[in-house]
């Protein structure tokens, strides 16, 4: 039986919704034992693990401005300085635990889905021989700062051939890279068709429909959003219907059913559900952030996409790639908002195109990937070396390579 480690990092819930949906793939397939870990929740520190997911809450949604100046600031670093960037005192604090997780484990494929799993493994493997395969993916139409650090693994997972010269300026070989698409779950894959959904949702059926999905955590905004759209509707003779996804945050719920509602609009108030992807079948546009998981849910959907711009800069990244590609529009105000709206309402061949446009990018990532994992070889490990390992010497003998490299690499510069 084969044996998949996947390496996650709880920051938002699309790095862990990805591990999820990758080790119900590969369960599905069959013949493997797969294991989950939180890298920080497991091997760190609870002030780590409270920076990377607590913490970033709260730096994207209150002090976005200052996180997107820090995110510019290393995003401009040199390649060349990957083992003194920023991210390393983090990604150093697990690789005690995380070594000692993989000789235990035995692994024949590790797989991450966060840049702190890439830059453990290349750290790693500058001292300790870890012979399985390890595979990372990207989840943003962007290389957002520290991937340069992961170059140690075999695979990186992008988006697509438009990001091959990237990577390959960050270190990465071009047989390193594999452009196979973003791995979401299967079921955005799907394709239902408007009628169905809207049958199995039990919503009107001929009736132009918005979906609304900002969740909880730190995307207080959606309530805002959708309060704007009933001011910007409300002048339509046409009947709307808006779908209003609140995820896991019950105080938007309850100020939604608080709303009083124009009668030329229907509104949807939705709290946690776990069919996104029928809701998304069921709409015609959708007002929503914009990370890597969710975009390519939307994209896979076929569903045309209005994307506020306040947004952290990653997500600003991706609505720049897909504004280029003719999928998605954004908005600042409410007047750009009924614009937007009503060219994609009226528009009917400009909304074919978007809709036409979104087939060029959509991929089954995880399907893809899931293939390349069942065809790694079987791992090889020496029982002998594992056992002389001292797993409390992990750290400094790492330190001490990495600084070593750092002078090697400071020299060919």
């Amino acid at each position: 039986m084969k044996r998949i480690l996947i390496l996650t990092v709880t920051a938002g819930n699309g790095h862990n919704a990805c591990a999820k949906g990758m080790k119900e793939k590969l369960e599905s397939i069959g013949g493997v034992e797969v294991k989950v870990v939180d890298l920080l929740k497991s091997f760190s520190t609870p002030l780590n693990v409270w920076t990377v997911d607590k913490g970033y809450n709260i730096a994207v949604g209150k002090l976005r401005p200052l996180y997107n100046f820090f995110y510019e600031h290393y995003k401009k670093a040199r390649p060349e300085n990957r083992y003194k960037c920023k991210a390393q005192s983090t990604v150093l604090s697990v690789l005690n635990g995380l070594l000692k997780e993989i000789y235990e484990f035995k692994p024949d494929v590790i797989y991450g889905t966060h840049f702190y799993a890439g830059m453990a493994i290349t750290n790693l493997r500058l001292v300790y021989d870890i012979p399985c395969k390890v595979i990372i993916s990207n989840l943003d139409y962007v290389n957002s700062p520290f991937w340069e650090a992961c170059i140690g693994v075999d695979y990186f997972a992008i988006p697509n051939k438009d990001f091959v010269d990237e990577s390959i300026e960050e270190g990465f070989k071009k047989e390193q890279l594999l452009p196979v698409g973003l791995p979401v779950n299967e079921k955005f894959i799907k394709e239902v068709s408007k009628t169905e959904a809207r049958k199995e949702l039990g919503i009107g059926q001929d009736i132009f429909t918005i979906m609304i999905m900002f969740g909880g955590g730190h995307w207080g905004g959606g309530f805002k959003i959708l309060k704007q759209l009933l001011s910007v509707l409300k002048v339509r003779k046409e009947k709307t219907q808006l779908i209003m996804i609140n995820g896991k945050n019950k105080s938007s719920f309850e100020k939604v059913k608080k709303l009083k509602v124009p009668e030329n609009i229907n509104v949807l108030n939705v709290g946690f559900t776990d069919k996104v992807d029928l809701y998304m079948s069921a709409s015609d546009v959708i007002i929503n952030k914009l990370g890597g998981t969710s975009a390519t849910e939307m994209i896979n959907k076929g569903i045309p996409v209005v994307a506020t711009e306040k947004l952290p800069a990653q997500e600003k990244y991706n609505l720049i790639y897909l504004e280029k590609k003719g999928i998605a529009t954004s908005f600042k105000n409410s007047a750009e908002l009924k614009k937007e709206l009503f060219t994609l309402i009226e528009n009917k061949e400009l909304y074919k195109k978007r809709v036409e446009a979104m087939k060029s990018l959509k991929t089954n990532g995880i399907d893809n990937l899931a293939k390349i994992i069942m065809i790694c070889p079987r791992a090889k490990y020496n029982d002998d070396y594992i056992y002389r390992i001292d797993y409390n010497d992990v750290k400094f003998k790492v330190k001490k390579a990495m600084k070593k490299e750092y002078k090697k690499q400071k020299k060919t510069m």
